[in-house]
């Protein structure tokens, strides 16, 4: 399927989309190839096989794999002092073995027994550990104890030393996972490619402000739409609360030591770097219990923030608040100065030149033009909410005390978390929904000028003119 943002041009002969931004130009027999692809076609030509790996790899489509049975996989549940938790998520593993539902539609059902379904519990240290012994123990899990807490991805790396199926399904013990989870996230593996798939994590509802804010805007909540997994994209990385891993492909060990946060970024631009291809798949949703007050949410909000400096040290370029690419920055800073004329006079330069590359590849000349208007628009959008979300993060109260003198700055902090909720639509008001976003990025950005400071680097708060890669 064509990733919603790819745009079909010149008839269905180009295409435009993907991250970072590419043109595709199909040959004669591409757009019925391309039908035959989106139709669900299961015998396709070898050149017809190459399109999709091609879409695939850029970005420009997403595979819609078929059913596969629950084999061969080994579920590690690392733990510390959580027994409510852990007893809750291993009832609701228990309940998914031997179950036979498929959650997508428009596709029959396959085999998805879990037959022989092993899963190993890693104690990080817990102060009863007997406790949790007694909990993993009565699902039939097997316990790995550890004597000192080293942090979650010291405890996933002692569980996955212990697997000897061809993958693993990391599953935090605070989560909940749906029916024919496994099933749907084992489909992508049909592609020898795939190193990791992850679905999507929402918070658990609640009637609370915090659990209704925290259901529509987990930290760990990679949206709707399906990707590719890769720096600078939209999707940069998988939170760990619950993914699945092809053994083959993990470094030794997988998540390293040394982080105690940003463990699982790491490992997924490992990966990357490797050749290997992560997915995102937000059909399978599960929920994940977040915490259950202000002050845990704003500690971990700040934890997560310290992530960046030693993040930024270990991958140089890819950590970044805001890309400010030459002709969309020149565009937005003179709307800013309130120069609207000039403003639109400097965006015909990139529009002239994105629609000369469109000609050249035989689009109509009014759909190149309207297309390079477009994308130089959102460019322009991008750049703007960018320069907002950036403010709020990384300037916070200085920010907020700015805005209360510039009409200008006020709009630009707070026209990312409006624009937000309008597209959410989520069961928080506008007012308190701002403030919390607010609240929630100046709580990262603290974290993240922390560990800069620990760190003695810049490399996290400074800009670049091109996407991370």
């Amino acid at each position: 399927m064509l990733d919603p943002r790819t745009k079909r041009l010149a008839g269905g002969r180009v295409l435009l989309g993907g991250v970072p931004g590419r043109l595709l130009r199909l040959g004669p027999a591409g757009p019925q190839a391309l039908l035959a692809l989106e139709s669900g076609a299961s015998l396709v030509s070898p050149a017809v096989g190459r399109l999709a790996r091609s879409l695939v790899d850029a970005g420009l489509a997403h595979p819609r794999p078929g059913p596969v049975p629950v084999t061969d996989v080994t579920v590690v549940i690392p733990v510390k002092d959580r027994t409510e938790e852990l007893d809750r998520c291993l009832s609701r593993l228990t309940e998914q073995a031997g179950l036979t539902v498929s959650m997508r539609l428009a596709r029959p059902a396959g085999p998805n027994k879990a037959r022989g379904l092993t899963v190993i519990v890693v104690d990080d240290g817990s102060l009863e550990p007997n406790r949790v012994a007694a909990v993993a123990e009565q699902h039939g899990a097997k316990v790995l104890h550890r004597e000192h807490s080293c942090g979650p991805g010291v405890a996933r790396n002692d569980g996955l030393a212990q697997v000897t199926t061809t993958y693993a399904a990391v599953v935090d013990s605070d989560v909940l996972v749906p029916v024919g989870w496994l099933a749907e996230l084992l489909e992508h593996f049909a592609d020898p490619q795939v190193a990791a798939v992850g679905p999507r994590v929402v918070g658990r509802p609640g009637p609370s402000l915090l659990e209704r804010y925290a259901h529509a805007r987990s930290p760990l909540d990679l949206g709707p739409r399906p990707a590719l997994v890769r720096p600078g994209s939209p999707v940069s990385y998988l939170p760990t609360a619950t993914v699945l891993l092809r053994l083959a492909a993990l470094p030794t060990p997988a998540f390293d030591p040394a982080l105690r946060y940003g463990e699982d970024v790491d490992l997924f631009w490992r990966l990357h770097d490797e050749g290997w291809l992560v997915r995102y798949d937000p059909d399978v949703v599960v929920e994940h219990q977040e915490p259950t007050d202000w002050v845990s949410w704003w500690r971990r909000r700040f934890a997560y923030g310290t992530s960046a400096a030693p993040l930024a040290e270990r991958h140089p370029g890819r950590l970044t608040p805001l890309v400010l690419r030459p002709w969309p920055t020149a565009v937005a800073v003179l709307v800013l100065a309130r120069r609207p004329a000039l403003a639109a006079a400097v965006a015909v330069v990139p529009v002239a030149r994105l629609t000369k590359t469109l000609r050249s590849h035989e689009v109509p000349r009014i759909e190149a033009a309207t297309a390079s208007g477009r994308l130089v628009v959102q460019g322009v959008g991008g750049t703007l909410l960018g320069l907002g979300s950036a403010a709020a993060v990384l300037s916070g109260p200085l920010a907020w005390r700015g805005a209360s003198r510039s009409g200008r700055l006020r709009l630009l902090l707070l026209a990312p978390p409006l624009l937000e909720w309008l597209r959410r639509r989520p069961d928080v008001g506008p007012v308190s929904w701002t403030a919390l976003r607010l609240a929630d990025d100046a709580a990262y950005g603290a974290g993240v000028w922390w560990g800069c400071w620990r760190r003695r680097t810049l490399r996290p708060v400074l800009p670049s003119r091109v996407s991370p890669r």
